[in-house]
């Protein structure tokens, strides 16, 4: 997918896609790798976008593992779909993961990889989709996140990866910065005890 259609995403709705491109193979494969998908029966994506995580997952989890990548723009949604057809790629909020889950059978996921845009989010949306991740991770699952590196430096980021990340997962760990993505990234992994 070329940049110009993310940036019209961001100028289109900037409250829930926050990338001016798409997210480098590099981030995708630290982020993929860090979320140990090969243990995982259950696996959620959130924010597929172009779909360089949801191949990378695709790429990566066992053959009789269970996967779903959410995505609330409908134009990335088909971008996914077309990148990875055999992927099932849901319109709908990452806050809502759980209830596709529950009706493919599943009480709960083992790994949850994100792209979300959490600086983009505000107070209460970020609250929300963190319950929602806390709610459908199993015990000693684990929830992988990144960051541009310039992102806590705003009030919402800031907000989000000092202080409600770790403190709903207590221990949660940053990696990085990952040099090969515009701009670098922080990766951070959080696990449900």
């Amino acid at each position: 997918m070329p940049w110009l259609t993310f940036m019209k995403e961001v100028i289109r709705d900037n409250k829930t896609t926050g990338a001016f491109g798409p997210s480098s193979r590099e981030l995708a494969e630290a982020v993929t790798n860090l979320a140990q998908l090969n243990d995982a029966k259950v696996i959620v994506e959130y924010g597929s976008g172009d779909g360089v995580f949801t191949e990378a997952v695709l790429n990566k989890m066992a053959s009789d593992a269970y996967f779903i990548a959410m995505e609330v723009s409908a134009s990335l949604v088909e971008a996914t779909k077309k990148r990875c057809p055999t992927a099932t790629v849901i319109h709908d909020g990452a806050q809502n993961a759980l209830k596709y889950l529950k009706e493919a059978g599943h009480d709960h996921c083992d790994a949850i990889v994100s792209g979300l845009p959490w600086t983009r989010f505000d107070d209460d949306l970020q609250n929300e989709i963190l319950e929602a991740t806390y709610d459908v991770l199993a015990p000693g699952g684990r929830f992988v996140t990144f960051a541009y590196a310039t992102s806590p430096m705003f009030p919402s980021g800031r907000r989000f990866f000092h202080e409600k990340l770790p403190k709903r997962f207590p221990g949660t760990r940053r990696v990085g910065p990952i040099w090969k993505n515009l701009p670098p990234c922080h990766v951070y992994i959080a696990e449900k005890k």
